[in-house]
């Protein structure tokens, strides 16, 4: 090889080490910056095994999005002065924008009103015109309501009460599901009894009450997840109250709650799609920051399933998500 090409290939090695070193140090080929959004998710109960699914679908849209996602659950149940507190908080301490469900839809509403809070707010399960909040994110629960009570009248014989148990009747948006369960029962004449939790024994003694003093049935629909729940731990701890329930319905879906459905224990749920709910406010957060977003109100579409429905494969996604 002579010179002049040793030296043209050592100019080509060179020129190769050159864009290299360059690209590597952003010097031409710079990348760009992505702005990360920091959001909070303030719920209103302290658990957060109700909204696994829920939070599967913040993170992907978080991955998405590039949002730094802060999901916080309340100390005290249903505690609405707290829900505020947080929410001054997140915002005090630099949240783009806050994504909550309200523990009571109207008052804290009114309340956030006063704060008048400068980032953008997703509302989830209420609605409100209010000039800060840039999305709702709901299912209608007067219909969830009367899916319930629907199946409950079906399944239920004759004479035969049912019992509504809740956390309580502004939690979880129960009076609209409240409201579409008495629309049935009422209309089909099926005496109705509410028990909202007051102690940790209220749903025992309304179960043992089929029992004890006398010999009765009762249906019982348990208004949201946690009430379910405890419902399902109460019956399957003796075979004698098993004996008395003329059918178990409620709100809300778990892997606990879809086991115990599979095993017969529970009749039937209603569910919604948590996981879009969760990607849905990420993304809408987002896009509020950046003032692309339109104020909208978005509706999830509820499902009355049994045991054979768990296992369809066109409910499979919206059951058992994956991240």
């Amino acid at each position: 090889m002579s010179i002049r090409e040793k030296l043209l290939w050592g100019l080509f090695a060179g020129f190769l080490a050159l864009l290299f070193l360059a690209s590597s140090t952003n010097l031409i080929i710079k990348e760009k910056k992505r702005e990360i959004y920091p959001i909070s998710i303030i719920i209103e109960d302290e658990n957060d095994e109700y909204y696994v699914n829920f939070k599967k679908g913040a993170d992907k849209a978080a991955e998405e999005f590039y949002a730094d996602v802060n999901f916080i659950t309340l100390y005290s149940q249903g505690s609405k002065s707290q829900q505020l507190e947080l929410i001054q908080r997140e915002v005090r301490d630099g949240a783009k924008a806050v994504i909550f469900a309200p523990v009571d839809s109207n008052e804290t509403i009114m309340e956030m009103e006063a704060l008048k809070p400068s980032c953008p707010v997703i509302l989830l399960g209420a609605v409100s015109s209010s000039d800060f909040v840039a999305e709702s994110i709901i299912t209608d629960t007067y219909e969830i309501g009367r899916k319930l009570g629907e199946a409950a009248a079906a399944g239920t014989p004759e004479g035969i009460p049912v019992y509504l148990f809740s956390e309580g009747i502004s939690y979880r948006r129960n009076t609209g599901i409240y409201a579409g369960i008495c629309s049935v029962l009422e209309r089909e004449g099926i005496p109705v009894s509410l028990y909202e939790k007051k102690t940790e024994d209220t749903y025992r003694e309304a179960i043992e009450s089929t029992v004890y003093p006398g010999d009765s049935r009762a249906a019982i629909i348990a208004m949201d997840a946690q009430a379910l729940d405890e419902a399902v731990k109460i019956i399957e701890g003796s075979t004698v109250y098993q004996e008395h329930l003329a059918g178990l319905y409620g709100a809300g879906c778990t892997t606990s709650i879809l086991n115990e459905v599979d095993k017969g224990i529970i009749d039937g749920i209603v569910v919604y799609n948590q996981f879009d709910e969760g990607y849905l406010s990420v993304k809408s957060a987002v896009e509020a920051i950046r003032g692309s977003r339109q104020k909208l109100q978005i509706e999830l579409e509820s499902y009355y399933l049994e045991k054979d429905d768990i296992r369809d494969k066109k409910y499979e996604k919206m059951l058992y998500p994956i991240e």
